[in-house]
């Protein structure tokens, strides 16, 4: 904004008149998030026994993928065994299209081999991820304009900020995660009105410290402190975070829950087809066994004027899932329960197979 001085008057005005300076914008202060009095700074206890005694709601959060499922055995498990099973819910984020196939069908599936009563599918409202994409380069592209006329220049010329979501701006995990499973949380209280007391929520969540430094640095119980307020206090407790790749396998194999195949094929992790999180292998293999999904992220970033991911477009993965087919032709979906024994072995992988079959009367 222009200040107005003195040569911006009427030339009658007296030359010794004082100059005119419009009075700067004061900055609005961003709104904070007041965190109700009641709640809590550390947890009353990290024994988890106690934690699960405690809890008036155990919910574990399920995408479906490895790490999910091996929680979800060893939290069942520890519930069963203290009576607290009636307080489990398991809560699937369905995260549409843009998940791998038969993904929350899974979920569901492992919570009910598991034995949990309930299990719960939430969904953010309105647009999906790659629309969502869309719609926040529209506003930061109005934004970049906007600054730039501002200072005087080009908005033809204005830098837009990235729309696609990253390791430093994760803005996909609270829009289609965090705020829905919240919403859950929210009906859960309801149902135990009365208590006379904020619900206490334990929420059960499958990072490991072996995924990523970030990971690594987070606590094993904390209170979120985001997600309580007057009427609920929620726990977060991530019970697998000292567990490595083979212990996780080894929980799948007692369980004997079974896993999604997307693990076979090579993948490392699962949720989204294309995480902007997940190694370059991963997406590849993505663009082999989903290529409408990939050439419709392909088409997003013409839309948005940015790669998928910084230094690697959808572009270019697809040239190189299609490189592999030329070169290996349509490969042969891999037998059930190589990923699996890569980290346990033959036998334990072969043992875990026979019980599926035995138990549950799945294809072996």
């Amino acid at each position: 904004m222009q200040t107005a001085t003195l040569f911006d008057l009427p030339a009658i005005q007296s030359a010794h008149a004082v100059p005119v300076v419009e009075a700067p914008a004061k900055p609005q202060p961003k709104r904070r998030k007041t965190v109700h009095a009641s709640v809590p700074f550390e947890p009353s206890t990290l024994v988890p026994d106690e934690m699960i005694r405690d809890a008036d709601w155990i919910v574990i959060s399920s995408s479906g993928g490895k790490d999910s499922q091996a929680m979800l055995s060893y939290v069942v498990r520890r519930a069963k065994a203290l009576g607290m099973l009636h307080k489990v819910v398991v809560v699937h984020a369905d995260l549409g299209r843009v998940e791998w196939e038969g993904t929350r069908e899974l979920a569901e599936l492992q919570a009910a081999l598991a034995g949990v009563p309930r299990f719960e599918v939430v969904q953010a409202k309105g647009a999906d991820l790659l629309d969502r994409v869309e719609i926040r380069y529209g506003k930061l592209k109005a934004k970049a304009e906007e600054e730039a006329r501002e200072a005087g220049e080009d908005p033809a010329m204005a830098k837009v900020a990235p729309a696609w979501p990253s390791s430093a701006a994760r803005w996909c995990t609270p829009d289609a995660k965090r705020g829905p499973i919240r919403t859950l949380y929210t009906r859960l209280v309801d149902e135990l009105g009365g208590l006379g007391r904020p619900v206490r929520i334990l929420e059960c969540i499958g990072q490991r410290a072996a995924e990523s430094t970030a990971r690594a640095q987070l606590a094993e119980v904390e209170i979120n402190r985001g997600a309580s307020n007057g009427k609920r206090h929620v726990t977060t407790w991530r019970p697998i975070h000292a567990w490595s790749d083979r212990k996780v396998w080894q929980e799948i194999a007692r369980s004997r829950l079974p896993y999604h195949p997307a693990y076979d094929w090579g993948n490392r992790r699962l949720s989204c087809v294309f995480c902007v999180l997940g190694c370059n292998s991963d997406l590849v293999n993505g663009a082999r066994r989903v290529p409408e999904l990939a050439a419709a992220y392909a088409r997003t970033e013409v839309v948005v004027r940015a790669d998928f991911k910084k230094g690697l477009s959808m572009r270019e993965i697809i040239r190189r899932a299609q490189a592999l087919e030329e070169a290996e032709g349509p490969a042969a979906r891999p037998p059930a329960g190589t990923a699996m024994a890569v980290h346990i072995g033959h036998a334990a992988t072969t043992k875990y197979r026979v019980r599926q079959v035995t138990l549950y009367g799945l294809a072996a």
